[in-house]
């Protein structure tokens, strides 16, 4: 008869007690940690040949943490950032477990010190205003989907809300009253409010009365949902605006639109409007001003008026017309 192993034991309460109480972390985060430690079980049995049920810690040693994450990269054609994500994972396992059982001390230090991969970084792609003004028009106004699909893109948009985010907001989360806002909750349960502004207020508003969203009872309703009258999920929201993202041509875009893209097109045209890099701060809820800062970065058009009002024009304007050089015609002529 199999006892209850010591990984089993402290690997239960990490995600039970620490993640989801302690720590407070999102459905979606703890499914992260969940999928890193599924594949190092899956690891252990294939490679090693000890079944899920026999695993204790003294086998997860700092060599073996870093077979299994090359094996993630050789097998399942994992990133560099999808193996640091992994290894991030167990390195909070593996900070808690030292709290835990100080046995284990020097075990949990030697896979702390297993450092990550660099990971070029890559260019945030945004939209310019008139693409996501051409974007937004995509939806067929005329008929109740296509209005419906218009205001969530709208306020997708709009807030600068994570699709999570959206996915998750309820009737009760909006007031159209001046001053008009909507309560988005983010990653680690954090709730704020975000402004809404112009003609988003009067889609919101057309389009609860059109389903009857304004009446009483119907607070803990999904604000989106679908045939089901259930919340629209993360891939059906990325499916709908896929089906319009295809419709219109952005060559400078690498990739496909996606709702992350116009998250990153939100703050990108805040901050070329002259909007304070806190105040986009708070409306993305971003925890630090310096994750908020890597838009600065990328936003060309603010550079270059920065650089016009900046500096005179110092470059040479005119060159001379290369018709009137008698010695380079010559010269073209006995070619």
């Amino acid at each position: 008869m199999n006892k209850i192993t010591d990984l089993a034991k402290y690997l239960t309460s990490f995600f039970t007690e620490y993640l989801s109480g302690i720590r407070n972390l999102s459905k979606n985060t703890i499914r992260a940690y969940r999928d890193t430690f599924r594949l190092l079980l899956v690891f252990y049995h294939e490679v090693y040949a000890i079944p899920p049920e026999k695993l204790v810690i003294k086998k997860m040693d700092d060599k073996t943490i870093i077979q299994y994450l090359d094996w993630l990269q050789k097998e399942r054609k994992c990133t560099n950032s999808t193996r640091n994500q992994r290894l991030a994972a167990i390195h909070t396992f593996f900070r808690y477990l030292q709290l835990q059982n100080p046995e284990k001390l020097l075990l949990c230090q030697k896979i702390l010190l297993i450092p990550f991969k660099k990971v070029q970084k890559t260019i945030i792609q945004h939209l310019t205003t008139e693409q996501t003004k051409r974007l937004l028009e995509q939806p067929d106004v005329w008929k109740r989907g296509g209005r419906r699909d218009m205001v969530l893109l709208s306020v997708l948009y709009d807030s600068g809300a994570r699709v999570q985010e959206i996915c998750d907001l309820r009737v009760r989360d909006v007031r159209l009253e001046s001053p008009a806002l909507i309560t988005l909750t983010g990653k680690g349960c954090k709730s704020r409010q975000v402004p809404l502004l112009g003609n988003t207020v009067n889609l919101l508003q057309n389009y609860m009365e059109e389903h009857g969203l304004h009446r009483n009872g119907k607070q803990n309703m999904p604000l989106f949902y679908n045939q089901r009258y259930a919340a629209l999920t993360r891939g059906g929201i990325t499916h709908i605006l896929q089906k319009y993202a295809d419709k219109i041509k952005c060559p400078d875009i690498q990739s496909k639109i996606t709702p992350h893209i116009l998250r990153h097109s939100k703050a990108v045209h805040l901050l070329q409007a002259g909007i304070s890099i806190i105040l986009i701060r708070d409306i993305l809820g971003h925890v630090s001003v310096q994750t908020t800062e890597m838009y600065a970065r990328v936003d060309m058009e603010t550079k270059r008026k920065a650089l016009e009002n900046a500096y005179s024009n110092m470059t040479p304007g005119n060159m001379p017309d290369w018709n009137q050089d008698e010695n380079l015609l010559d010269f073209l002529e006995d070619l």
